[in-house]
């Protein structure tokens, strides 16, 4: 059963249509225009000049953004407060107090140039983006004191006559006081692929949803064909869209890759919490406390994985300048991995899946034959008609040319034509052929078609319009509609010699022969269908969310290739509480008639049960779903809000592009899983033998410096990590962050090389005697250490057998070999003995070889083991 409670604490927070600002266009709506212009104080000569900028400098300007620039304060604030950059920063404040000055001087560096690195690649990302937003300059046009004024967009006020054409975008929510032919494309807020006609009639009583006003236009829209004229009644951050922003205001939930590293960070902070102190202690009773003091805290920065913000960021760097190529922008860098994690893409259907234009697909008679006459008739009627052509006509006049159809237009010569009108909802032209024979060309609404012929065209033969017909021809349209097409009716009328006349009537439009149906349709991206498929070969599950309605969303979902059995609607949505929509949600991949707020609710109902959400969106009702999702993805085309809303801008609007960039983001994921995973296991495996050797060893078993310098040498054998390969196997699914199995690969790899640090142990004090000299144990721990670390790195980087199956790349093998040899360098170097090094026997380096083939072999049996044990 649903929870009362949970529904209805929903509705109240999610329902837009009782929000203040509709309640006050439902009003608007419904006042006579006289009253209106008068409470508004204003007239249609528009406001006066003064009036305007009294408004602008009372109420603001109209603006709805809710995205204001990032100062570099902020910024460097937000990347500092890093769990992990906060651990080394007090790493290096207690080295600096314990006067452990080169400690001190190599995390300061680390710290450094891990906040540099991801300070200027997020700026770089904003101010490609700010260029995008920069390239877009808005005016509308507006009646003041009488004249026409074209002004930018943001001065609009509250009064302004606005006067709206073909192209303009609607500045505000306005009122509509008069209008012709007038067409507005809602997709952006609504979803509806189709335009919607509007007029100056006033809405019913009973009616309660804003987008069904015919005498509103709202902020964000914009007009595909007509003209109008209308007062603007609410601006800014009161308007619907406006509306839409407020929400967005609210700060970005921390995603999957902020959690994962977090996660990560307090469990190594575990680790150092137990290990630290034990070591202290036991060095304390053995060493003297001071001495152990600094041990400790060498141990501890051993234990800290110090390059992990280095080695993120450049992973995510590189991920970023990948992606750039790809015609991407990557606003925010995090996005990257999310989106290699991402299971579940959630989309929006127009202008995304689908084209977001109108085409002819079919021209048919009654009985579905493709009829040629149908096609043509329909151009007369397009080409000849004066007005402001719409969608239609422009779907018809392009099929002409795209398919190298000869115009048929100089063939005929127009007499007259009879305009569209919203209660008619047709239009006809009169022409004449080279014969001098003149006919009548209607083409409107199936009904109103139907309602006025008498007659039909079957196979160039014309016959009495019969009751069976007109069964036959409301079962194809109907068949039609339920296949997600518009349909249009087509008829004409033989005007005879004594009809003909210089004008024409709406009362020439009767006893009309029914010719056929034209089918209009917004048809689904090329690249939609394979795009869907090579997500769905890499474990990407895609789901559709739109607001246009459950016929056409079946009919597109269909021919992409996606299942469409069960459509969930909006209104069932509002039924649910959480927990019956995230079991709804998990199980449907179909959702239409859907409100912005129903969008964010499926995305968070997603997140609920463990997916990694990603949304794709262009349009202002797609932003609180851009907003919630782990990922955020818009289009340079997009609204404003959407792109500041998303995390990442593709600049072609192609779906192959997301592809590539799952793919991009598991490589980086990868990466920066393998530094997780070799970092953590071997800095706890060196701990545990830390732990083991203070507790028998009369002296410290390595030197706090020559820790220090064996964990900065590792650490820079591993900053070629990015530049690595990832096996093929990783990028065929998502990869989610697992602590658990983190920690499980940490308990179970990194005693590994305690095995082996206890091994080096026994022949340093029973062969080489170094149980009375502390300089040669210090000094062949250092260097088995260095050099099993620097080699298992390879391992541990592929699940692959190493070196033979799976090579890494050129830059991490030549940084192995420098490390090594640096580390059996620094041994015999001038400043050996300053690092409290002495010189190997030489009998040392063939037990060495021997450690690093059995450390090898031991590591990849158990890595083994453990895949398939718990996987990858």
């Amino acid at each position: 059963m649903s929870n009362p409670n949970n529904i209805k604490k929903g509705r109240k927070s999610l329902d837009i249509e009782k929000s203040r600002s509709n309640r006050t266009l439902l009003d608007a709506a419904r006042e006579p225009s006289g009253a209106l212009l008068t409470r508004l104080k204003t007239q249609l000569t528009g406001l006066s000049e003064e009036d305007s900028s009294r408004l602008l400098d009372e109420f603001g300007y109209n603006d709805v953004s809710t995205e204001r620039p990032v100062s570099s304060l902020k910024r460097l604030f937000d990347i500092v407060r890093n769990p992990l950059i906060l651990l080394l920063i007090v790493l290096a404040i207690v080295s600096y107090i314990t006067d452990d000055r080169a400690a001190t001087a190599i995390i300061s560096i680390l710290i450094a140039v891990s906040i540099v690195l991801r300070f200027f690649q997020e700026r770089n990302a904003d101010k490609a983006a700010a260029k995008l937003k920069a390239m877009v300059s808005t005016t509308a046009t507006v009646m003041r004191e009488g004249s026409r004024k074209e002004i930018p967009m943001r001065e609009i006020v509250v009064g302004d006559i606005v006067l709206l054409s073909a192209g303009d975008m609607v500045p505000a929510d306005i009122r509509i006081l008069s209008a012709k032919d007038l067409f507005v494309n809602q997709a952006s807020l609504t979803g509806e692929s189709m335009p919607v006609e509007k007029n100056a009639l006033s809405p019913s009583a009973s009616e309660k949803s804003i987008f069904s006003l015919q005498n509103m236009c709202f902020l964000g829209s914009n007009i595909e064909s007509g003209t109008a004229t209308g007062v603007a009644v609410i601006t800014g951050k009161e308007t619907f869209m406006g509306s839409m922003a407020a929400k967005l205001s609210q700060p970005k939930t921390q995603t999957s890759f902020d959690n994962g590293i977090k996660g990560f960070t307090w469990l190594m902070i575990s680790f150092m919490c137990v290990m630290v102190p034990l070591v202290f202690v036991i060095n304390g009773f053995t060493s003297g406390w001071a001495e152990a003091l600094l041990f400790s805290l060498a141990v501890a920065v051993g234990l800290t994985p110090e390059m992990l913000p280095m080695i993120v960021t450049v992973n995510l760097s590189r991920g970023a300048i990948a992606m750039s190529r790809k015609k991407v922008i990557v606003k925010r860098l995090n996005s990257i991995q999310n989106f290699g994690a991402m299971d579940i893409l959630c989309t929006d259907k127009t202008g995304t899946i689908t084209q977001g234009k109108v085409v002819l697909e079919r021209y048919l008679d009654i009985y579905s034959r493709e009829i040629e006459k149908v096609f043509e008739y329909a151009y007369i009627n397009s080409y000849f008609q004066t007005g402001l052509k719409n969608l239609i006509d422009i779907a018809i006049l392009n099929h002409a040319e795209q398919n190298d159809r000869t115009p048929i237009s100089h063939l005929y010569h127009k007499i007259d034509e009879i305009p569209f009108d919203f209660m008619r909802r047709r239009m006809s032209v009169v022409v004449a052929n080279q014969q001098g024979e003149c006919f009548l060309v209607c083409k409107g609404a199936t009904e109103e078609i139907l309602g006025l012929c008498t007659n039909i065209e079957i196979k160039e033969t014309v016959i009495p319009f019969m009751p069976e017909h007109i069964i036959e021809a409301r079962t194809l349209v109907d068949t039609m509609s339920d296949d997600g097409f518009r349909v249009l009716a087509l008829a004409y009328k033989n005007i005879s010699a004594d009809e003909h006349s210089p004008t024409f009537s709406v009362s020439d439009e009767s006893q009309l022969t029914l010719l056929g149906f034209l089918a209009f349709f917004d048809p689904p991206r090329e690249s939609a269908s394979e795009a869907l498929e090579k997500l769905h070969q890499n474990a990407v599950d895609v789901k559709i969310l739109t607001g246009d309605n459950d016929v056409v969303t079946a009919s597109i979902c269909r021919q992409v290739g996606l299942s469409a059995s069960n459509v969930i609607l909006g209104q069932s949505i509002d039924e649910m509480d959480d927990n019956e929509l995230s079991v709804v949600a998990t199980q449907s991949s179909v959702f239409a008639k859907l409100s912005p707020i129903h969008k964010e609710r499926i995305i968070r109902a997603l997140q609920r049960k463990g997916h990694v959400v990603g949304f794709l969106g262009d349009g202002i009702n797609d932003a609180p779903a851009l907003k919630a999702a782990d990922v955020g993805i818009s289009v340079d085309t997009a609204v404003d809000i959407a792109k500041e809303s998303s995390d990442i801008i593709l600049l072609e609007n192609s779906l192959l592009v997301l592809e590539e960039g799952v793919l991009e983001g598991r490589r980086v994921f990868g990466n920066i899983t393998k530094y997780l995973k070799m970092a953590a296991s071997s800095n706890f495996g060196n701990m545990l033998s830390v732990v083991g050797a203070s507790i028998f060893l009369p002296f410290l078993p390595m030197l706090p410096l020559q820790i220090l310098i064996n964990n900065l040498l590792y650490d820079f054998s591993q900053t070629t990590i990015p530049t690595d390969r990832v096996d093929q196997e990783w990028l065929s699914r998502p990869r989610k962050w697992s602590i658990r199995n983190i920690r499980r690969f940490i308990f179970f790899i990194g005693p590994i090389s305690s095995v082996f640090d206890y091994a080096t142990f026994f022949i340093l004090l029973v062969v080489f005697k170094a149980g009375t000299n502390p300089e040669l144990f210090h000094t062949g721990w250092f260097v088995v250490s260095i050099f099993t670390q620097t080699l298992i790195i390879h391992v541990i980087r592929t699940n692959r057998i190493p070196f033979i199956q799976s090579r890494a790349s050129l830059a991490m093998i030549l940084s192995s070999i420098i490390v090594v040899c640096v580390g059996a360098f620094l041994t015999i170097s001038p400043i050996a003995g300053y690092l409290g090094f002495v010189k190997l026997p030489t009998m040392f380096w063939l037990y060495l070889a021997v450690i690093l083939v059995c450390y090898v072999v031991l590591t990849q049996f158990v890595k083994t083991w453990f895949i398939k044990r718990f996987g990858d």
